[in-house]
């Protein structure tokens, strides 16, 4: 499976360098010279990478195929990917790829509430989306204390979440009544 792992941005001098727009939580692994990224469009590449370094806080990557500002200048807005296969197994124990958590089961001891539709990867903290049977969405906080268990293998999410946390998320209208609004409308 493919996984973006950068954008890459504007040229950066005359030598075919090129600003990127990371986004991967690893770039010290994932741009190492001699690493071969695919490309989308597919036409611009595959690149090799034969040079990473930071300019203050902005990455910058120089490829062999690419030996000046003209050639960097034609990769703006071009999309870099990994392929999943070759990232090595132990390289996080404790992450997962959005694409190994959709389409799992979420589970709350044995009952299956929903499915997980997307991972929503926030500053703070991830959020699991899990589609309930009537197709609403619930945000899971993508913590240990609420997802305290991933089962890729046999396809499943164990919750433990907290009481109120699937209503939470509802619009106002679909929120069942407060006790306090039904004592005023039974007056």
């Amino acid at each position: 499976m493919q996984l973006q792992v950068a954008r890459i941005g504007k040229p950066h001098g005359i030598r075919g360098e090129v600003t990127v727009q990371v986004l991967t939580d690893a770039p010290q692994d994932r741009f190492v010279p001699g690493t071969e990224l695919t490309v989308e469009p597919a036409s611009k590449g595959p690149l090799t990478v034969i040079s990473a370094r930071w300019n203050k806080d902005i990455l910058l990557l120089g490829f062999e195929e690419v030996a000046d500002r003209n050639g960097a200048e034609e990769l703006r807005g071009v999309k870099l990917f990994i392929d999943t296969e070759t990232v090595d197994e132990d390289d996080d124990d404790e992450g997962w790829y959005e694409h190994e958590l959709v389409g799992l089961k979420a589970r709350v001891g044995n009952d299956v509430v929903g499915t997980v539709s997307a991972l929503r990867t926030l500053t703070v903290q991830d959020l699991l989306v899990v589609e309930d049977s009537r197709g609403e969405e619930i945000l899971v906080p993508f913590v240990e204390a609420i997802v305290p268990e991933v089962n890729i293998e046999d396809g499943y999410v164990l919750l433990t979440p907290p009481e109120g946390l699937f209503e939470l998320n509802k619009p106002e209208d679909k929120k069942e009544a407060a006790p306090a609004e039904t004592k005023e409308a039974g007056q």
